[in-house]
C-alpha cells in the first residue's frame, strides 16, 4: 500500500486505499469513454438531496444545442441564479455526475441552479466549452425570470476544469460587456499550465492523491488542439493581464493537490488587483474533495461554506 503524508485527512486516506486496492490504472491510460463512466461512478451519490423541480432542457448555443439542467428550490421565486460547469479536465464530468452537489447548492442556498452540459474535448477542443458556458450564463442572465430566477442575483461557478472555465467566464463577462455578474465561485480551479509556470505543488503531489501530474497533462492534450491556445487567457486566465473589475471570488483549494499552488496564485493575485476575495484552503484535502462528500465530511463542508458565500454574495447572510 502506497504510503501517504500522515497529515492526510483519514476519510480521505481510506478512500484513496480503496481506490487503490482495485488496481485502478492510471487515469490518463483510460480510454475517453471508460474514464467519463468511471467518474460519473465514483461522484455518484447514494441519498441525493430534495429539491423542488429539476428540468432539463435546451438552448441554442454558439455551435448547435447546449443542454442545460435546471434545478429549482422549494418555494416560489424569485431565487439567486448560480450558474454551474462541471469539472473533469475539460473531457469528463457530466450533468449525472454532478447531480450531489447541484441539488445540495439549490436546496441549501436556496438558488436556482443551472448545471452546463458543454462540448467537451478531445471531440470539442478549447475554446468550444469555454464558449458554450458563456453562452449559457448569457442565457441565464436573461431568461432567469422564466426559471424562477432573479437576473440582478447572478453567480457562476465550477470545480477544477470548471474552475478554469469560472474564471474564464467572468474575464468574458467584463471583456464582452456581458452579464453583471454577483461572485464568482472558484473550486481547485486549473488556471495556469505547467508548461508556461512551473509551481512546487506539481512535485509535491505528483502521484498518490488522486488527481495526478499525468493525469493533468493528458487533459491539456486533449483539451489544447495548437500551442497559441496555451497563450490565451480565457484557456488559462492566470496569464490575463488584468484582473481588475472582475467580480468577487471565492476560491477552495485543497492542501494536497497539484493545483493547490496555482489556484493560491490566483486568488492572490485577484487580491491584489482590487477583487474582493475570500480564499480558503483545506489543507488535509485532495482534488474532488467536494464531490465526495458521501465519503469525506469535509466535503460537504465544503458545500455548507459555498452555501454561506453564496447567502452572503446575493444578501441572504
Amino acid at each position: 500500500m502506497t504510503e501517504r503524508d500522515p497529515n492526510l485527512d483519514p476519510q480521505a486516506r481510506a478512500l484513496l486505499e480503496e481506490l487503490e486496492s482495485g488496481v485502478a490504472p492510471p487515469s490518463s491510460t483510460l480510454s475517453v469513454k471508460t474514464g467519463r463512466a468511471l467518474l460519473d461512478d465514483l461522484f455518484a451519490v447514494d441519498d441525493p438531496a430534495a429539491v423542488g423541480s429539476v428540468t432539463d432542457i435546451g438552448i441554442q448555443g454558439p455551435n448547435g444545442p447546449v443542454p442545460l439542467r435546471i434545478y429549482a428550490p422549494e418555494g416560489e421565486g424569485p431565487f439567486p441564479v448560480l450558474v454551474f460547469y462541471h469539472g473533469g479536465g475539460w473531457v469528463r464530468g457530466s450533468l449525472d455526475g454532478y447531480d450531489g452537489p447541484c441539488r445540495l447548492l439549490a436546496s441549501e442556498a436556496e438558488c436556482v441552479v443551472v448545471s452546463v452540459d458543454y462540448r467537451r474535448a478531445p471531440e470539442h477542443p478549447f475554446p468550444a466549452g469555454f464558449e458554450d458556458c458563456y453562452a449559457a450564463t448569457e442565457w441565464a442572465a436573461s431568461h432567469a425570470a422564466d426559471i424562477q430566477g432573479d437576473p440582478d442575483q447572478v453567480v457562476i461557478g465550477g470545480d477544477s476544469a470548471g474552475g478554469n472555465l469560472t474564471a474564464a467566464v467572468s474575464l468574458a463577462a467584463r471583456d464582452r460587456d456581458g452579464p453583471d455578474l454577483a461572485h464568482q465561485l472558484l473550486i481547485y480551479p486549473a488556471v495556469n499550465p505547467p508548461s508556461v509556470r512551473w509551481y512546487d505543488s506539481y512535485d509535491d503531489y505528483a502521484t498518490d492523491y488522486f488527481l495526478e501530474l499525468d493525469s493533468i497533462e493528458w487533459y491539456l492534450e486533449q483539451y489544447l488542439d495548437s500551442q497559441a491556445a496555451v497563450g490565451n487567457a480565457y484557456a488559462f486566465p492566470l496569464q490575463a493581464r488584468s484582473l481588475e473589475g472582475l467580480p468577487p471570488a471565492t476560491v477552495i483549494t485543497a492542501g494536497f493537490d497539484p493545483l493547490v499552488d496555482e489556484g493560491t496564485a490566483y486568488a492572490d493575485r485577484l487580491r491584489a488587483e482590487g477583487v474582493a476575495v475570500e480564499h480558503r484552503n483545506y489543507e488535509a484535502q485532495i482534488h474532488g474533495f467536494l464531490s465526495l462528500y458521501e465519503h469525506i465530511d469535509e466535503g460537504r463542508e465544503a458545500i455548507d461554506y459555498l452555501v454561506e458565500r453564496l447567502d452572503s454574495a446575493v444578501g441572504n447572510g
